[in-house]
């Protein structure tokens, strides 16, 4: 082994032995050798010259060499020493054992049992550096094997998260936590392609700036995510490059990782570092692997949503085949009570014709009233069979839907004395569907909410998204509200609720349930509602990057 390097201190007020020990012995072996003839030198010099191993007299002027290894000890120089003692001095050289010194060496010196001591410490101190060096190693291949399975173990939960979050939103925070996570980065956030348009929705986030986390489910340019968005490769950049743009402004090192589907790019992956710590290959392998687990998660989610649409369809289908002889009686019914007093009517005034009735009554006025009213119940009876004739369905936006509808109404709500207040979101909410049909279906809600809304009463719209799988539309009255009774039967055809002389066809919240149904929604009466009566219905809503 090269002795090259190695340092020995030697405290010796002997020049004799210095000679020997230093210039005979030790140098010509290529040991670094440091002489001094005093404690307080060697103390000083050990803290400064950082020797491998310690030669002391034991009989040294002022301080004694016990006194420097007491010293040396206190200090917590952990040097291992050999002393240099006159024969016949077993006592003290025991006591310096008892000090911490691991040989002694007996004057007169010989050359050979001074390099022979001084191997035999090195031997000492080069295993203890082995094993110091080796435990060192042994960490780090740790810490970088628990590194590795922290990052294999994010990436295998947000693969079984696939299959146990159905929220996407969701879904998305946590594969931008397990971003984070996996690059070892301060802060991060997912974009998703808004349509076919260039721009992107900031989707998810962590740890981003109140300010900008505020812009969630919005469009937001961070400034470097475009140029990923044309290359379609990752990105790592940091240092000067990255001052140029304004993801600068958040950290000093960034990652960007495009999320795609067939190769088209409909998402990014953004991780940042506070610290100019630039990400590595390995960071970037992860990262992509994260950005496919998104892709997957998006491709599976449209599936579902189709999957669950579907299913709401049949579900809807399957509800109208088995509702019942007791709902069909109700139908029945009702229909049988706005018929009786139409018929009814036209005989008297028949009679009357004859000469057989009472002649103060207007015949052919009577005659027009009940079969104008027998019309308006046929009409709704065709609306009802024909509301199912499947139509092109397309991409709409219900914010801008409802907005027109209610433009149509502000007239009668004015004539009627009624406040038409209309709570709209700020961003499209697209659903697919036939507008025609819907449309109607939305007339049905706000013309029966501001016939029973009462004078100066007041009638509010509202158009939410209030989960990320549905759009909502909420229309409420200001009028008397409905009883139990009346919420359990406000959706059957031709229901009066005692009122025999309504001229309305009595089948327009039927028509808007109908018209839901079929679009895979559900209509209902808010049971909870104190003032007035409220009716929801909600809609499958389709991302801002659906097609």
């Amino acid at each position: 082994m090269s002795r090259r390097n190695e340092r020995i201190l030697l405290v010796e007020s002997d020049p004799d032995s210095i000679d020997l020990i230093a210039r005979q012995a030790l140098q010509p072996l290529g040991y670094l050798v440091k002489a001094v003839s005093d404690a307080p030198q060697a103390i000083r010099e050990a803290a400064r010259f950082a020797p491998d191993v310690l030669l002391v007299n034991i009989h040294l002027p002022g301080l004694s060499g016990k006194d420097l290894l007491v010293a040396l000890s206190s200090q917590g120089v952990d040097v291992p020493a050999i002393v240099l003692a006159e024969e016949g001095g077993e006592a003290e050289i025991i006591q310096a054992f008892r000090l911490g010194a691991v040989d002694y060496l007996t004057t007169p010196l010989r050359e050979a049992e001074v390099v022979a001591a001084v191997e035999r410490a090195l031997k000492q101190v080069r295993a203890r550096r082995e094993r110091e060096r080796l435990a060192r190693q042994l960490a780090q291949t740790n810490k970088e094997l628990k590194r590795r399975i922290r990052e294999l173990t994010t990436l295998v939960g947000i693969g079984k998260l696939m299959t146990s979050i159905t929220d996407q939103r969701a879904l998305f925070t946590r594969i931008v936590e397990g971003a984070v996570t996996v690059a070892e980065a301060d802060m991060g956030w997912l974009h998703l392609r808004k349509g076919d348009s260039k721009r992107f929705v900031l989707s998810a986030q962590k740890n981003l700036p109140k300010t900008i986390a505020a812009k969630l489910n919005t469009v937001w340019d961070d400034g470097i995510s475009s140029l990923v968005a044309l290359s379609a490769e990752p990105l790592a950049i940091h240092g000067q490059a990255l001052l140029k743009f304004k993801v600068a402004r958040l950290g000093k090192a960034a990652l960007v990782v495009p999320v795609k589907a067939q190769d088209r790019v409909i998402g990014l992956l953004v991780v940042v570092r506070r610290k100019a710590r630039p990400f590595d290959s390995s960071s970037q392998t992860l990262l992509t692997a994260v950005a496919d687990y998104a892709s997957i998660s998006l491709i599976n989610a449209n599936l579902f949503k189709a999957l669950e649409q579907r299913a709401r369809s049949l579900e809807a289908a399957a509800d109208v085949s088995h509702a019942g002889e007791q709902f069909k009686g109700e139908i029945l019914n009702n229909l049988y009570g706005r018929l009786k007093p139409s018929v009814e009517g036209m005989a008297r005034a028949v009679d009357v014709l004859a000469g057989h009735g009472d002649e103060h009554e207007d015949p052919l006025h009577e005659l027009r009233r009940h079969l104008h009213n027998i019309q308006q119940v046929l009409d709704g009876l065709e609306k009802l069979v024909r509301v199912r004739d499947t139509s092109r369905r397309t991409r709409l936006d219900l914010v801008e839907l409802v907005q027109t509808v209610v433009a149509e109404h502000r007239a009668d709500a004015a004539a009627r004395g009624v406040s038409l207040q209309v709570e709209l979101s700020e961003e499209p909410i697209y659903v697919r569907a036939n507008a025609k049909q819907l449309r109607m279906a939305i007339n049905a809600l706000l013309s029966n909410a501001v016939r029973y809304a009462g004078r100066r009463g007041e009638v509010s719209v509202q158009v939410t998204r209030p989960e990320a799988a549905w759009a909502q539309v909420t229309v409420q009255d200001s009028g008397p509200g409905l009883t139990a009774t009346q919420r359990e039967r406000a959706f059957l055809p031709f229901y009066q609720d005692g009122d025999k002389t309504q001229t309305h066809p009595g089948i327009g919240l039927t028509l808007a349930k109908e018209i839901v149904q079929l679009h895979g929604g559900k209509i209902w009466v808010d049971s909870q509602a104190t003032d007035g009566a409220v009716l929801h219905f909600h809609l499958p809503a389709l991302d801002g990057y659906a097609g």
